[in-house]
């Protein structure tokens, strides 16, 4: 039974359950008060705790009320947990109030499992039929278990705890009843086609004609009285019986009077007689005898043998009889324990048995509740397996192994200890390794039981035993490294011949390893593996890089790996080890392995990759990838080369050799072709390490991206609302975003292929989406914000200005500082604002009136003229000195965006505040009426916004933008601006600050302040 890996919150809250219930085990053990009931409770859970594992092999999980069962379970036995930690020794007294309630919790707390357990449809368990019965009866068990407290010793009464169960009626005779996991109810039928065929042998069962009045000491008392045994039974002779012991005699010998007896029996005799002064007499005649001396009876030894051999399969065929009909549990019951005598003294009996047909009687036996008939049974079953090679060929082939599985959980130490010594004779046998193996869940129940020593330590030992025999199958090696045990197939693997080492390699290969499962194998068998890629065998080279692609990844095996010596022999399988006609891909898995190695965070300036004094990070590592990219054809390869270089590329020397190889060769093409590649790992790739190489030769790839055909259109594909933001999407939006932003070519390339509206779309859509963002869409947002920015830089063009002006790009970007949180798309958008009104001052220009033909030809007066009282008047932008608008001109003071700028400054990351300070700027700048710039700019108090701008961030480009503000404000500003400038006391040491340590225009700007405030000497004046 493999459980499926944790990930989702049913499979986390089913681990919680078993987690908790295996914490209550532990904790009943020093339970002060109501101990049995306690003990009970525990077992209930532990019962129902294998129910809830086998429940996660099923697809109950995706049920829809499963997440509501597993919660409700969940509760009770947090509850129950919580009861047990609260009477715990030494903890507290409790009154029998007390005892009581805690009583009846734990009796509400099982019942309530139980009747979760009734909701899970049968269906669930598929063809398992065991499963779907022992899971309903230990449901059934549950919701009618019933505790009562223990009376204090203080009452003088002492009362026994009642079980905890709800006992049917029973028969006046009854035994105990089997309680486990996997009762099932059970009649056993009266049908025998193979036995109870023939009308003769029915009425001989019924007939009762006959009772023995000697009872042989072999034969139990119950069976003898049953009718089959007095039909089969021939009569007893009186000669058969030593005088001495009145039993039938094994060695009969005849002594000088002529009378037989025990061979033991009359040496003891006369051994007594010889200490005393006795005649030596016959014990039976009390003749004189003369002699000791006897002759051994080889005539009536021979007799009794034979009368033996027949009344013993006569006995057999009772039994059979008996089983057959099984009439009531004590009638089975007595005809196990004769089969038991039968075969207890001859051991050709077992043969015997075995060939009657009892065999698949005794294994209906074990569907019993009855507790002592199933324990009886393996008892026989391990009395006949270990006493003859032939019976156990017949039991290996009738054998019921999920019976005895399903045994192995019983809740009685006898039955389970007598399964497990029954499994383990079985397991012997190299023919029933496999089928033990195949049952559901047994290697896990096995596993289970081997480390729960502590629970017990015989059912532990024998647990291993089987376990070591189970591995004569290789199947059972793979099953039980995917049940967690993985000594056995590394063992294998390290120590086992070529072929057995391959096929360890490809289960190991094959199975999903959990992160503390790959460490422990990469230290084991790296080694090994190494020299298997070495090999010149096809097989084990292709297992042994298919399960160090797996160990690679994950990161932390990486030092483990290198040390074991795996780069060097990955480097010179990627670039060196030429082997034509193989039929395996090495260079993909050693590119794969060497990728999951980098990306772990390895120094790779120091890791050498050859014996010529080459690292990772050497011109001949990159120039041989590159050269792969350029010429390798397989998209596996592809990628996991692409890998490499975006790890290189965050190193500053092997970084400089990338940018120049893609420059000077066909890499930049490649890379861009790569962008559509129908394998979306490579195109992402592809993508992540041009957007690395952006910055560096942004113009060329954007140069070529353009000629390439279906650039670069393709990189943004609309969505729709329901539809998640991808990878691909998100990295494609942020490559075209980081391109040279003047590159007029993309840009008008774009404008062509109508990207902007789309733009515009998926942005909408984002922000309707509002609190539902996937994984990659601010990355995504960003990227398209990016993308309209860009247009901000080449408004010369005329068609991008006509762009600009027809999506409204003032409005666009004030309302993404609006309603977004976003640091990167605030300073995005205040980018875009900047180059915005940089173009308002060409723009704005003076209103221009335009007069009526008829008006034309005459002119009147001043005096006389009517039209300056009625004509409206156009208000002018006191800024830009001319007729402006938010979508025109771009006025950043008409689009309401310099209220949102000033919010912006009080943003903590620096970035967004030098970038909103950059477009305040734009106002205060030589071209625009600086004057009423700044007093507009005053009346919303933006003095006091860049002061705590000044005040909370250090950075040299901000504080220089910062400087050039106030300066604008004490030169042009009014008194009370002046004022608050002055007046500020924490600005002078920031301004003697930048004086001491500023750079370039920064300190120049610090000294101008300064002398303003008087705080230096003015050498102009």
């Amino acid at each position: 039974m493999a459980l499926k890996e944790y990930g989702s919150p049913i499979e986390s809250l089913s681990e919680f359950i078993l987690s908790s219930i295996s914490d209550i085990t532990v904790l009943v053990l020093s339970v002060a008060v109501e101990q049995e009931t306690f003990i009970e409770t525990a077992c209930y859970l532990y019962r129902a705790s294998v129910a809830i594992m086998e429940l996660m092999t099923t697809d109950y999980t995706c049920h829809e009320n499963a997440m509501e069962n597993f919660q409700s379970i969940s509760r009770s036995v947090n509850l129950a947990k919580l009861l047990v930690e609260k009477c715990q020794k030494g903890i507290q007294p409790f009154s029998d109030p007390d005892l009581v309630t805690i009583t009846a919790q734990l009796e509400a707390v099982i019942k309530h499992i139980g009747e979760r357990l009734s909701f899970i449809p049968p269906s669930t368990f598929g063809d398992q039929h065991y499963a779907k019965s022992s899971v309903q009866s230990l449901s059934k068990e549950m919701q009618t278990a019933h505790f009562e407290a223990q009376a204090s010793k203080t009452n003088g009464i002492d009362k026994k705890l009642l079980s905890f169960r709800k006992q049917p009626k029973v028969e006046p005779v009854s035994t105990p009843t089997e309680i486990d996991l996997y009762s099932i109810n059970f009649e056993v039928s009266t049908e025998n086609p193979q036995f109870l065929n023939t009308p003769q042998l029915i009425q001989m069962l019924r007939s009762s004609s006959w009772v023995s009045k000697r009872i042989p000491e072999d034969m139990s008392e119950s069976l003898t009285s049953m009718p089959p045994v007095g039909q089969y039974m021939e009569p007893m002779y009186e000669t058969f019986f030593c005088p001495l012991t009145n039993k039938i005699m094994e060695d009969p010998v005849t002594i000088r009077s002529g009378v037989t007896f025990e061979r033991k029996a009359i040496i003891e005799w006369f051994e007594k007689l010889n200490g005393s002064e006795q005649t030596m007499l016959c014990p039976t005649t009390g003749q004189k005898l003369t002699s000791k001396a006897f002759n051994e009876n080889i005539a009536l030894k021979t007799t009794i043998k034979q009368w033996k051999e027949r009344n013993e399969a006569a006995r057999i065929k009772a039994a059979r009889a008996a089983l057959s009909l099984a009439s009531s549990d004590t009638m089975v019951l007595e005809a196990v324990k004769e089969v038991q005598s039968i075969c207890r003294r001859d051991p050709y009996n077992t043969t015997q048995v075995c060939r009657v047909g009892i065999l698949p009687l005794l294994f209906k036996c074990l569907e019993y509740k009855n507790k002592d008939i199933r324990s009886t049974v393996l008892e026989l079953l391990l009395q006949l397996i270990e006493d003859a090679d032939e019976s156990k060929e017949m039991i290996a082939q009738t054998t019921n192994i999920p019976t005895i599985i399903e045994m192995l959980s019983s809740s009685h130490r006898s039955i389970r200890h007598a399964s497990m010594l029954l499994l383990l004779e079985l397991s012997r046998s190299q023919a029933l390794c496999e089928k033990i193996g195949s049952v559901t869940g047994a290697i896990l129940m096995l596993i289970t039981m081997k480390y729960g020593r502590s629970y017990d330590a015989f059912a532990s030992e024998k647990a291993d035993e089987i376990l070591r025999n189970l591995e004569l199958s290789p199947n059972n090696i793979k099953r039980m490294a995917e049940n967690g045990l993985m000594e056995p197939l590394l063992k294998n693997l390290v120590e086992g011949c070529e072929e057995l080492k391959i096929d360890m390699a490809n289960f190991l290969g094959e199975i999903v390893l959990g992160h503390d499962s790959k460490t422990y194998v990469a230290q084991m068998v790296s080694a090994t593996l190494i020299k298997m890629v070495h090999s010149g065998n096809t097989l084990a080279r292709s297992a042994a890089f298919r399960t160090l692609v797996q160990l690679s990844s994950y990161q932390p095996n990486a030092n483990i790996l290198v040390e074991a010596g795996i780069v060097q022999v990955m480097v010179e399988e990627m670039f060196i080890r030429k082997i034509h006609n193989e039929p395996m891909n090495s260079k993909g898995e050693a590119a794969a392995i060497v990728a999951n190695i980098f990306e772990s965070g390895l120094e790779l300036e120091n890791l050498q990759v050859n014996s010529h004094g080459h690292t990772m990070t050497s011109d001949y590592v990159v120039h041989n990838i590159v050269y792969m990219l350029n010429n390798s054809t397989p998209d596996e390869l592809n990628n996991n080369l692409i890998r490499i270089l975006l790890v290189l590329a965050k190193i500053p020397k092997p970084k400089s050799t990338i940018v120049t190889l893609v420059k000077e060769t066909e890499a930049s093409y490649t890379l861009i072709e790569l962008i559509n590649n129908p394998h979306e790992e490579l195109s992402i790739a592809a993508i992540k390490l041009l957007t690395v190489l952006a910055p560096h030769i942004g113009h060329l790839l954007a140069e070529r991206l353009c000629k390439t055909r279906g650039q670069p259109e393709s990189l943004l594909v609309e969505g729709t609302e329901t539809t998640l933001i991808t990878e691909k999407q998100a990295v494609s939006a942020k490559f075209l975003a980081i391109l040279p932003h003047q590159n007029l070519t993309l840009n008008l390339a774009l404008l062509y292929k109508n990207i902007v509206p789309t733009v515009r779309q998926e942005i909408n859509q984002i922000q309707k989406r509002g609190t539902r963002p996937s994984r990659f869409e601010s990355t995504y947002f960003e990227g398209l914000v990016g993308i309209l920015v860009r247009f901000t830089t080449t408004l010369y063009e005329p068609q991008l200005l006509f762009l600009a002006k027809n999506q409204n790009f003032t409005t666009v970007f004030t309302e993404l500082l609006m309603k977004t949180s976003s640091d990167e798309i605030q300073r995005l958008s205040a980018i875009g604002l900047e180059n915005l009104s940089l173009e308002s001052i060409s723009l704005s220009k003076p209103p221009q009136i335009k007069r009526k033909k008829f008006m034309k030809l005459f002119y009147l007066p001043k005096y006389l003229s009517f039209g300056s009282s009625r004509r409206r008047r156009i208000a002018l932008c006191p800024v830009h000195r001319g007729a402006c608008s938010s979508q025109n001109t771009f006025c950043i003071v008409d689009a309401k965006a310099v209220e949102k700028l000033l919010d912006c400054l009080e943003n903590e990351n620096p970035e967004v505040v030098e970038a909103a300070l950059s477009a305040i700027s734009t106002l205060l700048d030589d071209k625009v009426d600086v004057d009423k710039s700044v007093s507009m700019l005053s009346e919303i108090n933006t003095v006091q916004h860049i002061l705590n701008a000044v005040k909370e961030h250090r950075q040299e480009g901000l504080r220089q933008k910062s400087f050039w503000v106030l300066e604008k404000f004490l030169n042009k500003g009014s008194d009370e601006s002046v004022s608050y400038i002055s007046n500020d006391r924490v600005l002078p040491a920031i301004l003697v600050s930048s004086f001491h340590h500023g750079v370039g225009n920064t300190r120049q700007m610090a000294e101008k302040i300064l002398r303003h405030l008087n705080k230096m000497p003015n050498l102009y004046t």
